[in-house]
This record gives structure tokens, sequence and C-alpha cells, in this order.
């Protein structure tokens, strides 16, 4: 492996989001702030890499609650004047159309240099594919994960980067490796050899622990789009993703190593995954946010120095309370225990669960004795999501001066939740959360967490943990005494 001076590969990490600046919307959660938050580390630090992603023209969903309380998703068109142009343009045969996919440059936020491909480029048939990050349906997703891939490394090389790993953040980036491979089949190698080879340059990061999370294509459909670029027969796509085409299950197999998110959720990944052969072992390596984005520093300072913890926090409960006061026009106290939840409303991450004994809850939120702010979106697809929504937001009115909820979920709402709240509140299915970053930029602030994250077992942050019955994983937690 060849690399850089200081004896760092050189890494090409591919994602289909990156959460960088909460006004950048090209992210749509999770997934996204860890690769903003990774790219801004990889800065800090002076590591070798470079981020692929794709340019949203209108980004993910801007989700709004009408008075009546329904949920609606609108699509502004964004102009990320920000952005600067390569020159580069690079070509993707799509359904048999070529498809010009026009290169930007995006390293205005502190953030090692992430290269965007578009599509809104004149002339193209197809000039909307870049339209939505997880719009659509079938065919477009297929389509983006192409350009993504098969047009990103043919981006590294028309920029003249060098890259020793290719690093898929999820499975969307497998067509990347699709790519590699034609370039080696291209060379001369067998087809055998040119596996191999791309193999040994792939690592792949695994998240969602549950099966049907993880996307699939039917084969015929994959053919159809041009997605085997040339490279595999039918048989061989079955052999590598199954059928349908699981996009995980190509990602391990053509990935020389592979990692969960956590230690907890490898154990959950290769339980998962075991019947898939030809794989390597799924290692954990837990996820981490980036300090100076989420974390205030003072409070860092505070607890290094023996300072007053708990006055940085009251400030910025008040602050957050401020902030919750401009966007609802509700007044929350200062001098209640405040509890944040912020998620994407699903249902394995319980959004309301706090109300499922209403007997018991109901007289603390209607004295005012207890608070809770939440905050999230649903899937623009995902009705039920939308009816979590709709639910959070009717209890908003029948405790108006206790519940609140923060519509258009975005980094600005999230930073702003983890540093104010009294405690975080995370109480998904368990193995359903893959790791759960966001209660690590809240214990980082001085809040105390509540719950059930993937990460908590590997921490001494002190909290609770909530568990139906005493499971390993909260006894290995007990024995330490942190709960």
């Amino acid at each position: 492996m060849n690399t850089t001076p200081t004896g760092k590969p050189r890494v090409a990490y591919f994602c289909m989001e990156y959460g960088l600046h909460s006004d950048f919307k090209i992210y749509a959660g999770g997934l996204g702030i860890l690769a903003g938050d990774y790219l801004k580390g990889a800065k800090d630090h002076n590591y070798p890499i470079v981020g692929i992603g794709l340019k949203w023209k209108q980004g993910y969903t801007d989700q709004r609650i009408t008075e009546e309380g329904k949920v609606i998703d609108t699509y502004p068109v964004y102009k990320d004047d920000f952005l600067k142009d390569t020159g580069v343009t690079v070509s993707v045969t799509i359904r048999n159309r070529e498809v010009k996919c026009k290169v930007w440059l995006c390293d205005s936020f502190g953030n090692a240099p992430v290269y965007l491909l578009d599509t809104d480029v004149p002339g193209n048939e197809d000039s909307w594919i870049c339209g939505q990050l997880y719009g659509w349906f079938g065919e477009e997703r297929i389509a983006q994960e192409m350009v993504l891939g098969i047009g990103g490394v043919k981006a590294l090389r028309a920029l003249n980067i060098p890259v020793d790993v290719y690093h898929f953040n999820e499975g969307h980036a497998l067509f990347a490796g699709f790519e590699l491979m034609r370039e080696k089949l291209e060379a001369g190698k067998s087809y055998e050899e040119a596996y191999q080879a791309t193999r040994n340059e792939i690592v792949f990061t695994t998240h969602t622990p549950v099966v049907q999370g993880n996307e699939s294509h039917y084969i015929d459909r994959l053919l159809y789009m041009g997605a085997d670029n040339g490279v595999f027969t039918k048989k061989q796509l079955k052999q590598l993703g199954g059928s349908p085409f699981n996009m995980t299950v190509g990602a391990l197999r053509l990935s020389r190593n592979s990692n969960a998110v956590a230690q907890l959720h490898a154990v959950t990944a290769n339980k998962m995954w075991k019947k898939v052969k030809d794989k390597m072992e799924i290692i954990g390596i837990t996820n981490a946010i980036h300090r100076p984005t989420w974390v205030d520093h003072r409070m860092i300072e505070a607890a290094e120095k023996n300072g007053d913890v708990w006055s940085l926090h009251q400030e910025n409960k008040r602050k957050l309370l401020a902030f919750v006061k401009e966007r609802t026009g509700v007044q929350l106290k200062e001098d209640a225990l405040l509890i944040g939840f912020s998620r994407r409303a699903v249902p394995y991450k319980r959004s309301d669960f706090i109300f499922s004994d209403r007997p018991k809850i109901d007289s603390l939120f209607r004295s005012g004795k207890l608070q809770i702010i939440f905050s999230g979106k649903a899937h623009p697809l995902d009705d039920r999501g939308k009816e979590i929504v709709a639910n959070i937001v009717a209890l908003t009115k029948e405790y108006p001066n206790s519940v609140v909820f923060l519509e258009n979920y975005d980094m600005t709402i999230g930073a702003a939740l983890v540093r104010g709240s009294d405690i975080w509140l995370n109480n998904p299915r368990r193995p359903q959360e893959a790791s759960g970053t966001s209660g690590m930029k809240a214990a980082m602030n001085g809040v105390l967490n509540e719950g059930r994250d993937e990460w908590r077992v590997e921490s001494q942050h002190p909290g609770w943990v909530v568990a139906g019955s005493l499971q390993p994983w909260c006894k290995r937690m007990a024995d330490r005494g942190w709960v």
C-alpha cells in the first residue's frame, strides 16, 4: 500500500450525506452528522482523507407542521454559493444514457475536502437525479448511487487524487467498487484477480442493525439501470449480493474489513449477517463526535479545572429556553427538570414512550415539575413516522406549558438541545439502535443520560439505563458501578 510521508494511507470516504453545517442541507440525520464530524476530525488531525458525496438540489425535506397538526414536506431549491467549481465533469452511463456530473469542492466548514457530484447540468436528460436526498423510488435511488459510486471514482481520477483505501460509509457507495473492478478488468486482469485486488482496497462501515432496513434491489432492475457497470453477469451479482441484491451484503463481501459503529453493535451485526459467506468478521469501532461542533468548550475547561460546571449548564439551559420561546412562543421554566429527545420518527425509537404510562406521568407534566422538548423528522414516504410526529404535536396541545416540539430538525436545534437539556433521553428497542452519538454530545456538555444507547456500556458517564429486565449488557454496567 502506498502512503503519505507521514505513513498514513490516503483515503477516499464515500457517503450519501454530510452534516457539515446546519444551513448546508445535504444531510438527513445521524449518518450524515457522523460523516460531517468524521471529515472535520480528519481536518483537525491532518489525516489524508477526501470525501465523496452528492450535491442535493433540494436536500432532505423541510418538514413543517400545519396549524391543524399535520406533517407536510416542502422542498426549496438551495443555492450553495460557497461551493468551489473544480472545473471537472465526469460521465456515468445510466439507462443507456450519458449523465454528466459536475464536481464541486466543499471545504468551507473546517472539514477535509469533500467533492460533490451534481447532475443539474445543462443538457442532461436526467438532471434531477441529485434532486432529493433519499427521495423517490427504486430506479432513482439506484441512479443516485451510481453517480455516487461510479461517478465518485471517476471524479477522483479526473482530479488526480491518489487513493490507497476506499471507505464506504453504508452500502450506498457499493457501486464505487464496481468501477474499481471495471478499471482492473480493462487493464487486463481476470475477474477473480480484479475482484481480489478491489477487495483489498475497500473498507466498509455498516450502520443499520435491522435486515429489512438494509437496502436491496431486484437484479433485473440493476441490469436495466446499468449498475452492473459492464462487470458482472446476473449470476455473479447474485453471488455477490444475493437476490434481491442486498447492498450491505455486497459491501461486506467486497471489502477487506468491515466495522460496526459500537462494540455491542458489532455483536448484533455479526449475528445478523452470520449466514453471509466469504466476508470478514465485523469489528466494532465506536462512533465519536466532533467536539468543537457540538460541545461548549467552557464545559470541558470547567470539568478539567474543577470549575463551576453547574453555572455553565444553567446558562446553556437558559439559552435553550430562549431558543424554544423564539421558535414556539412557549416559555419553559428554568427551575423545572428539562428532558431533551431528538430522534428520527420511526416506531423502534419510541419517541413518545415516556407517555406510555399516562397515570404516572400526567401529573408531573400538568404541574410543570417535568418538561420535555421533542424534535425529529419522519421520512417523507413514512406515513407511520408522520403519525408519530403528529401524536407528539397533539401532546404539546394537551400539555402546552411543558411539552414542546421543535419542527424541521436540523443541526442548530440539535446543538441547542444537547447543550441545554438537563437529561438526555433515548429509549429505542434493542438492538435496533446502532450507536446513538447524540448522547455522547449531551454527556460532554454535562447532561445526564437516561436510555439505552449502544455506546453506553463503553462509557463511564453517569446516568441511568432503561431496561425491561437486567439484560447482560445492563448487568455489565451495573457490575462496573455505572448505574
